[in-house]
Order: C-alpha cells, then structure tokens, then sequence
C-alpha cells in the first residue's frame, strides 16, 4: 500500500540516465529531483533526493505532493486536505454513504438531491447532519427546477434551517429567488470588518452569461424581494450586494448529465477571465475560485485541469460505479463496459418541455433513442389525442410498454403527493398533460437503473459522459477494475497521485529531459 505522507529521504541516489532510471526517479514525486549533466556534459539524467555532488546540477525542482495541484485558497475556505470534489450525482446516485467517506478523507462531495422528493432529501440532509456534526467540508445539491419552483424553494429552506455548510447550484440558467436566499442568507461582518459567509454556494456553469450572474453581487430586486417577504434581514440583504453570490465557479465543460458538451480548454480560460474582469469592476477583498468538472476520468484530464489554472476538480459520472453509489449492480456493470463513444444526447426530464438535453449512456440501452421519440412527438402534437394512431401504438407498446391513459392514471397518483397543482394544470393544458405522461418515462428510466429492474434494462437511463470509458481503459487490469474495491476515495486518491505524476513529468520535460513514455503513465494502486 502506497502512503501519501511525506516519506524521510533515502541516501542519494546515484544519477540516472537510462530511459528507466529517469523514468524511475521522476515518478517519486515527493523528494526533490535534480536534473544533472554526465560526465561528458552532453548527457542528461536525473536523481532524486539530496542533491548529488560534483557540480553537475543543472535544475532542481522541489517535492510535490497531490494536495498541492490546485489552489491552496480553495483548500483553505472548504476545510480539505485535498482540492478534489464529489459531484452531485441526482437522485440520491451520489449518497450519504459517499459524501460521508468523502468527507473523513478531508475532501468536499455532495449528496445527489436533484430529482428527489422533499421528504426524500430531508431525510438524507439530517443524516448527514447527525452523522458530519463535527465537519462543514460536505453538502447538498440544490438543482434548478423550472417546472416546480416550489420544490426548489422548499428545499432551498430545507438546506439552510438543517444548517447545511455547502450547497451546490446546478443546471440554472438564471439567478432564484431560491438560490439567492441560500447565498445571502446568514452573511454577517466578522471582526477584521469583512463579509462572512455562514453558507458557501459552489455554482456549476458552463455558459458565460450564467457565470457572469454567479459572479456578480445578487440583483437588487431580489434580494429586496426576500426581505419584504421576511426571509432576508436588510442586514443581510446589504451585505449580499457587496459579495458575488458565489464565491466558487465551477466550470463544466463536456460531461454526463446536463451539459453544452463543450471542451473544457476553450471554456475554463474563457470564464477564468470573466472571473477576472467582474472581481476587479466589483473591487471583490477576496479571490473567487474557479473549478474544472466534466471530462475528468483519467490522471491526464485531472492534471490538465489543473494546468488550465482551475483551483479543484469536480468528478460526478466516474463515480457511479464506485462501490457507495446509489446505482444497481445492472447498471454498473454497463457503465463498466463503456468507451468512450458510448453516450448519446437524450431529452432531460426535468426540462423536457424546453427541450434541454443531457449526455447519457447509450451501450446496452435504448433509452435515448427512445426518449427522443417522445419528446418529436410532443413538439409536433398539440395533446395525446392528436397522436396517429400508428405512432400511438409503437409508443405505447414500445417505450411505455402501458396505454396513454394508465400511465396518466399513474403519473397523476405521482403528482397527487408531490405537487397537486400540477394535476389541475394538466386538467387544463392537453400538452402539459402529454409532457406529464412523457415525462413517466423519462423519470421512470433513472429510477429502474437505480433499483435494478431487469425487464426495463433497455430503458435504463445512466448519466454518463465520455470520461467514464476513458476511465475504464485506465483501469483496466488493475485493482480499480475491482468492482469490490472500487470506492470514491480509491478513485480519487489515484487520480490525484496520477495527475502528480504527469505534472512532475511534464515540469522536467520542460528541462529537456528525455523522458520516455512510461514516465508520463501512472498505474492505480492502493492508497491510505
């Protein structure tokens, strides 16, 4: 087992110059390395350790830890040892069980809440209340539901009467009335006379128009709005005009889920300077740190990341096979088999009346397909009547496998606990009630992967990214390949070992070493 504290330096080493030698001492990353001249002075190699004698040093570059790849100031602000998050993967997929473990190992993961019920998430956030007493470094996702706006709102007060220490927004296109109040609620003056947060808002963005809104103080008319209705004190509200409503960007770029599928060396520099222009018109006393998510299931794409100046990382998809997801054995062994091909665009259920998509897995299932025939027929018909009878039949017996009118029967059973309203708007609305029924499927899908229903594994709808097959070449033949001992800490330990590596690599082959290719390779082993 492989231990990430500092070890004590070996006697020195003897200068290596044989593609395995240097390749040797370049992977161990924690003692300086020297890169040294042969006696000839035309030869390069390297030694690790104290540096040898002679005068034949021609650089030396300090010991380099993973804790150290990103930016310390985020470490500092979030309470971790290690500059690494685990994303929010929705319906519970990302569990307590994981943001926990997450936790104990002094890194940030948050618990997976999109798509749940209220009781649902209630239940999860006291748990891990109880449970993480003594911590602040986890949190809860807080997802932008157009389409149930009270949901929002509600667990937007769940989060901060549970006195949850860091809440992450995804999927907004806008600022809410909901995700202000979490930003601003709580913010006070500390002694030295600067704003102090009682909650950190972590914003995922993958557009600049919406970094840009995260970026900015909130807008006066909502911040007046929540204090006229009692939610926001005018102290807290005057406060909250002088901060950025999050203090933590995070930059998804092509990934599983909602996504523009953008890569992310385009985007990261592109918002990194936005960050940039807003923090100096606003005259912000602190730095607000940006992070990289999407793409990242390798060493290569974390070391990268960070090489594009992001202060952490975010890895969400990846994790799902990890061994405290919230996902069926089913599902994890289809993501197992994945490259990196294997996804597809598919209808979002929680936008599917705007059209919003999200990558998913596309080996082993006909979920997207089928998905998207769905939501062609709900852009060319006015209600479930208008549907041709032809069309009507292949739907019913194909992708919803019930008629139209039991599956109304069982999504308004659905709608009867979560929000009534919606019930009397379908009443009234013919194509609201054919989004409703459409929507049975769509959420029907992640729910049957989740529990395992094996009549439904064509249907399974698995958020997923091309990172997950990248993920799975790399691991291949190693323990990680284990599903066993496949958990979230193992996974992220070994990427941020891996992504030291290749740093390390790549920092001497700027000094002209002839490194081979194994130097730039890391190999996944067990990590305390």
């Amino acid at each position: 087992m492989t231990v990430l504290t500092a070890p004590g330096f070996p006697a020195v080493s003897p200068p290596a110059f044989s593609p395995e030698g240097i390749a040797a001492r370049a992977g161990r990353i924690r003692e300086p390395v020297h890169v040294v001249s042969g006696p000839d002075g035309r030869e390069v190699g390297l030694a690790a350790g104290p540096a040898p004698g002679g005068g034949r040093v021609l650089g030396t570059l300090p010991p380099l830890y993973p804790e150290w790849l990103g930016g310390r100031v985020f470490c500092e602000a979030h309470g971790v040892r290690f500059p690494y998050v685990a994303g929010e993967m929705a319906n519970g997929i990302a569990t307590t069980r994981m943001v926990s473990a997450m936790a104990r190992a002094e890194m940030l993961g948050f618990f997976g809440a999109g798509g749940l019920g209220h009781p649902e998430v209630e239940r999860a956030v006291r748990e891990l209340a109880h449970e993480l007493a003594d911590r602040t470094n986890w949190g809860v996702n807080l997802i932008h539901s157009p389409a149930e706006p009270a949901l929002e709102s509600h667990v937007a007060e769940l989060l901060l009467r549970c006195g949850v220490p860091r809440i992450s927004a995804s999927a907004f296109m806008e600022l809410t009335p909901a995700v202000v109040l979490c930003s601003a609620r709580g913010l006070r003056r500390g002694a030295d006379g600067a704003v102090v947060r009682r909650t950190h808002v972590l914003a995922k963005v993958s557009r600049p128009e919406v970094a840009e809104r995260f970026l900015s103080p909130a807008p006066a008319a909502l911040l007046g709005a929540l204090v006229t209705q009692g939610k926001l004190t005018p102290q807290e509200a005057e406060l909250a005009a002088l901060v950025p409503v999050a203090e933590d960007i995070t930059v998804e770029a092509d990934s599983g889920g909602h996504t523009d599928n953008r890569p992310l060396s385009v985007l990261l520099p592109r918002i990194a300077a936005l960050r940039d222009a807003v923090c100096l018109r606003f005259g912000y006393r602190r730095p607000v740190r940006i992070g990289a998510a999407g793409g990242l299931g390798t060493p290569d794409a974390v070391a990268a990341a960070f090489a594009l100046g992001a202060s952490y990382v975010v890895v969400g998809s990846v994790n799902q096979t990890a061994t405290e997801a919230g996902l069926s054995d089913a599902a994890k062994a289809m993501l197992g088999e994945a490259d990196i091909a294997d996804v597809a665009m598919a209808p979002a259920a929680d936008m599917f009346e705007l059209g919003v998509t999200l990558q998913v897995l596309s080996r082993g299932t006909m979920f997207a397909q089928r998905a998207g025939r769905l939501h062609a027929a709900y852009r060319d018909h006015g209600s479930l009547e208008e549907i041709p009878a032809a069309l009507r039949t292949s739907i019913e017996r194909d992708v919803l496998r019930a008629p139209f009118e039991e599956i109304w029967q069982r999504t308004r059973a659905f709608w009867e606990q979560r929000d009534p309203a919606e019930i009397t708007r379908a009443e009234a609305d013919p194509k609201h009630r054919m989004a409703l029924v459409f929507r049975w499927y769509l959420g029907g899908s992640s729910r049957w992967a989740i529990s395992g229903d094996r009549s439904r594994q064509a249907d399974y709808q698995i958020w997923c990214g091309p990172a997950m097959g990248a993920f799975n070449r790399w691991v291949a033949g190693t323990f990680l390949a284990e599903p066993a001992r496949r958990s979230t800490v193992q996974i992220a330990l070994n990427l941020l070992e891996g992504a030291a590596v290749l740093t390390r690599a790549h920092q001497l082959r700027t000094y002209g070493v002839p490194l081979p290719p194994e130097a730039f390779t890391y190999t996944p082993c067990e990590l305390a």
